[in-house]
């Protein structure tokens, strides 16, 4: 599988460094000097856009296949064996609480012992804390973070680990143990459904929204004759608030 830059964000660049030189052409040809707040708009502006395009239209390459990672990006310009990448992760960044800017799906990728990458490992596996390389935004990319998932699955075998897909089964269907006055398991189960469905959606927004319901909810749970252990419940409750505070879900949208 060969992923394709996406370049979304050309058409801005282009628009925006034109804009930059007319207002410098602009101010040169006048009858009267352009003053010097003009000339400085116009040269940030002409600047900004002159670094857009030329990082847009860097050259790019990402083949996910049976020998590897084809790659011309985070530095590495060459084919990457599997033999040479102990683990690849697709993890997701952390919103700005109450933010509306989508969670950036991103692969980081830890050497195996002897690998020949000589990149700085700059970035840290979210699955072990192991110093790993930051290597690619798949926003950058035109394909969705799940085909890019399923490649390196295919391809990637145990190397691959998709950390969102851990994440939302863990609160999926909890065991939870039944004793005498514990939750009531229909409010439980109604909460973890909450939080689920705010997981999928990615939606910033409703994120909080339903960790804001949940910690309130959790002050004061009504109890059954027969219901879930306390305790169990208490800490499945409160690994959910956080992992809703901190987390964009899978395809995350802006409000």
């Amino acid at each position: 599988m060969e992923l394709r830059k996406s370049r979304r964000l050309l058409v801005f660049s282009a628009f925006l460094l034109a804009i930059g030189v007319l207002v410098l052409l602009g101010g040169s040809a006048a009858s009267s000097p352009p003053s010097v707040g003009a000339l400085l708009l116009g040269g940030i502006t002409a600047l900004l856009g002159g670094v857009f395009v030329v990082s847009e239209l860097k050259p790019f390459r990402f083949l996910i296949g049976p020998e590897g990672l084809t790659l011309r990006v985070a530095g590495l310009n060459r084919l990457v064996p599997w033999a040479e990448i102990d683990a690849i992760v697709l993890d997701e960044s952390v919103p700005s609480p109450g933010g509306s800017k989508p969670a950036s799906p991103s692969l980081l990728l830890v050497p195996a012992a002897g690998s020949t990458i000589d990149r700085p490992l700059t970035a840290r596996s979210p699955v072990d804390e192991r110093a790993s390389l930051a290597l690619l935004d798949l926003n950058r990319v035109r394909q969705p973070a799940d085909e890019v998932a399923a490649a390196l699955t295919r391809f990637g075998g145990g190397r691959f680990t998709d950390v969102r897909r851990l994440r939302r089964e863990r609160f999926d269907s909890p065991n939870f143990a039944i004793g005498l006055r514990g939750y009531d398991p229909a409010r439980v189960d109604e909460l973890i459904r909450r939080g689920q469905d705010a997981l999928i959606s990615g939606r910033t927004l409703q994120r909080y929204q339903v960790k804001a319901e949940l910690d309130e909810a959790r002050t004061d749970l009504p109890r059954a004759t027969r219901g879930y252990d306390c305790g169990q419940v208490d800490a499945l409750l409160e690994e959910l608030s956080a992992v809703l505070a901190t987390w964009g879900g899978e395809g995350a949208k802006a409000e």
